[in-house]
């Protein structure tokens, strides 16, 4: 009786669970499946009414107008600021995964002086929201010469990233020292352990590390927006141009192609992340091991 009552009481709680997870899940793909409609109606200008909202969620006519005009818009031109945040991001992700990996190894198998209060002072910072730097960031760059440059994005994206280092340090602490020990006594060196013998096997850390340092410059919005400027429009990466589609002054001309462009960035950052899903999460889940 006391068994059946247990697994009847824990078939309700899965029932709960199941469910409570499906509104989540129809919660989070709503406002995804509306943009990626909205980009395929016609007309231009956002929904007012609750009735227009709910005529413009199911278009009787879809088109590929919008697209079109994204590409080929004077005005705001998206393919140059898709360019510029694709260059920035993949120069800040080679740089980001450099700095990341080497931090983090040196942190987890040299034994220096001071090498505790850099990781508690890393550690600190981190907590720290980024855009609260930006005063700060924004008069370096400026006295440097480098405001509203592209590779001011990339110099403040490849730093920042720098602070994400404790997972790759959770990640090379699992590695058993008795590797770079055995390779020490054949005479490698610690930068040939590094990259020939750490490096290969640490696949799943080295792409979570890839992935986040692609990730952040490919969506942030407030330093781009702040660092390159309100009028510089030829150096606005996807972010910035995209919300300037939908201020106070464009949105009723250019919200239904604003969605066009919120779909055409979502398309490659969503499929990196299905590809390499699998090692996305083992490096996060090792990392967090001895993180």
């Amino acid at each position: 009786m006391k068994t059946s009552s247990m697994a009847r009481n824990r078939k309700i709680a899965d029932t709960t669970v199941h469910v409570i997870l499906g509104i989540m899940s129809v919660i989070w793909i709503f406002p995804i499946l509306w943009i990626a409609l909205t980009a395929f109606r016609t007309g231009t200008r956002p929904a007012t009414t609750p009735k227009e909202a709910f005529l413009y969620f199911f278009p009787k006519h879809l088109t590929f107008d919008n697209f079109h005009r994204l590409f080929t818009d004077t005005m705001f031109p998206f393919p140059r600021w898709f360019w510029n945040t694709l260059w920035v991001a993949v120069l800040t992700c080679i740089l980001s995964t450099i700095f990341v990996l080497c931090i983090s190894y040196s942190f987890s198998r040299l034994r220096f002086k001071a090498r505790k209060t850099f990781m508690n002072i890393g550690l600190i910072l981190g907590m720290f929201p980024g855009f609260m730097s930006m005063i700060a960031v924004y008069n370096v760059l400026k006295v440097a010469g480098l405001d509203g440059n592209l590779f001011a994005l990339v110099l403040v994206y490849s730093f920042g990233q720098c602070m994400q280092y404790h997972v790759a340090k959770g990640f090379f602490d699992t590695i058993p020292k008795a590797v770079d020990e055995a390779a020490w006594i054949d005479g490698a060196t610690k930068w040939q352990v590094f990259t020939k013998i750490t490096i290969p096997l640490s696949k799943p850390i080295l792409i979570y590390t890839v992935m986040t340092a692609f990730m952040a410059p490919w969506v942030d919005f407030i330093f781009a927006k702040f660092i390159i400027g309100a009028d510089n429009y030829k150096n606005y990466t996807v972010a910035a141009g995209l919300w300037q589609m939908v201020s106070e002054r464009y949105i009723n001309d250019y919200f239904t192609t604003f969605a066009a462009g919120a779909v055409i960035i979502s398309i490659p950052i969503s499929l990196i992340f299905i590809y390499m899903q699998k090692y996305y999460v083992e490096g996060l889940s090792a990392g967090a091991v001895k993180g």
